[in-house]
């Protein structure tokens, strides 16, 4: 029987039951409760707050600052190595006879994406063991590290890209911790837009090293260098500092059996009362989670991203969608761009890399309103249209009129025009919004792990990007605009076959569209089960090794309990959310949201 017709036989079941019971005017608790148990939780439920809940608290805004610096410190150092590369006295310090090689530039800069791979993998596992919060400090006091290392050198250029490499590891453990502990701790009615302020805070922070480059590369001396490389410095203690003073994700909390903290923390980020209807709805969907994860063996293991129900489907789509946030070409002006324009003949190449730098950042603020009101799917194949026709005019005209010395002056213009819209374009759509959708793709069970396979696709990317950018310019010229192209248009096709649309939904009701097999064109229009199954819902045998891989990315009969048998004094699954409400729908109550 293939998976989606398990789990409607299941639905069918379970309404069946409630039905019953709605017949007979009777309700029947979680667990067999007594009668005396019964008549406690209604007293109890008669004191439930039903107040409108308050999305937009100061609360929420200090975290989505503070957390999403994580974003500024990748940035910033991402924006001023493009400057470096062309400061003299940088220049005359690591480069040979006064200019870098193909080779030692594209070390130098890619290194950090090396680093950021590792950090990316290296920080799933230790952030369920340890907590998201410890782990984020710990990331930052790693790049801090690789700051030192860079900024002591004097002549040693393999320093600098060693340094580059240690600074890495925290950019890669933030990339994946920043996104996590936002979609863990945020309103659901405004996580697409608190995760998407990652990116924001990306091109914050590119525009900013910009800004400081232009400053200082008149300097005289390693001033020119050091002092945008030392005030990388400060992001990094803000954020150490101000994560210190928040509070630890309500879901890595609950696992590891702080629950009244947890229920604190689903409070405060909603902005009432610890007895509000939504907090207690939150409380009650992590705990079926937690239970059904208990249930089904413990911890998953790693290869389950492959295993589990339709995760090889999943964690390849999360894997293709941050390789193509790279293979857009966005960090070839990103890295390369002040670079790029000093070949077109610019006077000042650091000034155009500042207006470039501008309309990234400025464009973003945009991108937060699309991701919630215009759709991921439109959103991401528009986006990737635009940015498919920018870099086609830009190759043809580099490649045919300036690589070839015909109209150079009007050649230089048009090329920076379309620069500047491909990344209007990138930065109002892939930029965020794959963030956010990498964010809600994958169930609670398996996220920490397969978002950090999916980052590292980002990285490894990016490395390459990087690294083999000036062998690949230096062979076929601004041609190399063909192939981001070429990526563009593929990323239209991978967009509407594969990727379900998620705005306004749910993060169980995302997980149900892909177990049960709706078809990704048609997902905007499908209406969720009464009662929703997940994968976090299933209690599957360790690995998910009862499931046949036939069908669905190589899931189908999920082995479900139906009839959990009530708990014993040392046995069974007992009810820790603090509540012992009846589960409520997923969805928000109408009327009940005051943004």
């Amino acid at each position: 029987m293939p998976l989606s017709s398990s789990f409607q036989k299941m639905l069918g079941k379970n309404k069946q039951n409630d039905q019953a019971g709605a017949m007979s005017g009777e309700t029947t608790p979680r667990n067999n409760a007594s009668v005396i148990e019964k008549d406690a939780v209604v007293a109890e439920k008669a004191d439930v707050d039903n107040s409108k809940v308050r999305i937009f608290t100061v609360r929420v805004f200090v975290m989505a600052l503070i957390v999403s610096i994580g974003g500024l410190i990748f940035g910033y150092d991402t924006g001023q190595i493009s400057g470096f590369l062309e400061m003299d006295d940088f220049k005359n310090r690591f480069g040979e006879n006064g200019a870098f090689s193909n080779v030692r530039s594209g070390t130098i800069v890619g290194l950090l994406s090396i680093g950021t791979l590792i950090g990316a993998i290296g920080s799933a596992p230790i952030a369920d063991k340890f907590g998201r919060k410890i782990c984020i400090i710990t990331w930052n006091i790693v790049f801090i590290i690789g700051v030192i290392i860079q900024i002591s050198t004097t002549r040693h250029w393999y320093q600098v890209a060693i340094g580059r490499w240690v600074a890495g590891l925290g950019v890669g453990g933030l990339s994946v911790l920043t996104p996590m502990y936002q979609s863990e701790t945020a309103p659901r009615q405004v996580r697409g837009a608190l995760v998407s302020c990652y990116q924001l805070f990306i091109t914050a922070g590119i525009w900013l090293a910009y800004i400081i480059n232009f400053g200082t590369h008149n300097l005289g001396g390693p001033q020119q260098w050091r002092i945008p490389m030392g005030i990388g410095f400060i992001f990094p203690a803000i954020m150490a500092i101000g994560i210190f003073f928040l509070r630890e994700s309500p879901r890595w909390d609950y696992r590891n059996n702080h629950i009244d903290r947890a229920r604190a923390t689903i409070a405060k980020s909603y902005g009432v009362p610890i007895n509000h209807w939504e907090v207690n709805r939150e409380m009650r969907d992590i705990k079926a989670k937690f239970d059904a994860e208990t249930a089904g063996g413990g911890k998953p293991k790693w290869y389950e991203c492959f295993t589990g129900p339709r995760m090889g489907y999943r964690t390849a789509l999360g894997i293709t969608m941050q390789a193509l946030q790279q293979l857009t070409g966005a960090n070839f002006f990103f890295y390369y761009g002040t670079t790029v324009f000093a070949n077109i003949g610019l006077s000042d190449s650091f000034v155009t890399s500042i207006i470039l730098g501008s309309i990234n950042f400025g464009m973003t603020f945009p991108g937060l309103y699309v991701v919630e009101h215009f759709g991921r799917r439109r959103a991401l194949m528009t986006g990737a249209l635009w940015m498919f026709m920018c870099f086609m005019v830009f190759a043809s005209v580099g490649h045919f009129l300036l690589q070839q010395g015909v109209q150079i002056h009007t050649a230089g213009t048009v090329m920076i025009i379309f620069a500047a819209l491909f990344i209007a374009g990138y930065a109002m759509t892939w930029g965020p919004i794959v963030w956010a959708v990498i964010g809600e793709l994958f169930p609670t069970r398996y996220r920490a792990t397969c978002m950090g396979l999916s980052s590292a696709s980002n990285w490894i990317w990016n490395f390459l990007i990087s690294f083999f950018t000036p062998f690949i310019t230096a062979a076929i010229d601004y041609r190399y605009g063909y192939i981001f192209a070429a990526c563009s248009f593929t990323a239209v096709f991978v967009v509407y076959f594969f990727l379900c649309e998620s705005s306004g939904r749910s993060l169980e009701e995302i997980d149900t569209m892909y177990i049960m097999h709706v078809k990704p064109w048609q997902s905007s229009k499908w209406e969720p089960p009464e009662e929703e199954i997940s994968t976090d819902a299933l209690y599957l045998e360790p690995g998910g090794r009862n499931i046949r891989k036939a069908n669905a990315a190589g899931m189908e009969n999920a082995h479900g309990v139906e009839d959990v048998p009530p708990p014993t004094e040392q046995h069974g699954i007992h009810d820790v959310s603090g509540t012992d409400y009846e589960a409520e729908a997923s969805g928000v109550r109408q009327g009940s949201i005051v943004r």
